[in-house]
């Protein structure tokens, strides 16, 4: 009979960590790095990944034509940042990372900051296939152009703590709520 109270009791613990790994992040795998990269952001300043060691960052992979997931994703990132304090906004960075280099050209995703009221912690990052396909890569994003206004993609936010350290990954239904609680954790 103790036995089965184990058991039962094991059950119910792994069950609540599944239920609370569904409502927020869902740890790396230990010794995953992240690569490094360069690109333009939507002002055409060069960000480098490196260079945000010291900041907590929001990794994910978006594009400004999309109907559905990528403005959730950005509203809810954008919202973690406008939920922090000014001081601590500016020990964290969103790199959202372009999949749709045909059609997101700097003014275009001006325009989508524009229209999102993104923050100027929020850098949307573009560039040439050639560029971005080495990211997409490095970061297991696959992306499939199915027609002119229509791209699938791996849709995920990636956090990074402030060595640069793969933290936490999202689905991109999951909550702004959960993705500051674990911002806040980190910083």
């Amino acid at each position: 009979m103790r036995a089965v109270v184990v058991v039962v009791a094991a059950l119910a613990v792994v069950g609540s960590a599944a239920a609370a790994a569904t409502e927020g992040g869902v740890p790396v795998v230990r010794g995953t790095t992240a690569q490094d990269f360069a690109l333009r952001d939507q002002n055409g300043r060069v960000i480098r990944l490196s260079g945000q060691r010291g900041r907590i960052v929001l990794l994910t992979f978006l594009y400004t034509n999309c109907p559905d997931v990528c403005p959730l994703v950005a509203s809810n990132l954008n919202a973690v940042l406008r939920s922090l304090p000014a001081a601590q906004r500016n020990r964290v960075r969103v790199l959202a990372v372009s999949v749709d280099p045909a059609h997101d050209t700097p003014r275009a995703v001006r325009a989508f900051a524009r229209a999102h009221a993104l923050l100027p912690q929020f850098h949307y990052l573009v560039g040439a296939a050639g560029e971005l396909r080495p990211v997409w890569q490095a970061y297991n994003v696959l992306t499939e152009v199915q027609n002119v206004q229509r791209v699938n993609h791996s849709a995920y936010v990636l956090l990074l703590d402030r060595t640069g350290k793969p933290r936490l990954y999202y689905r991109p239904s999951v909550g702004a709520e959960a993705v500051l609680r674990d911002v806040r954790r980190l910083l």
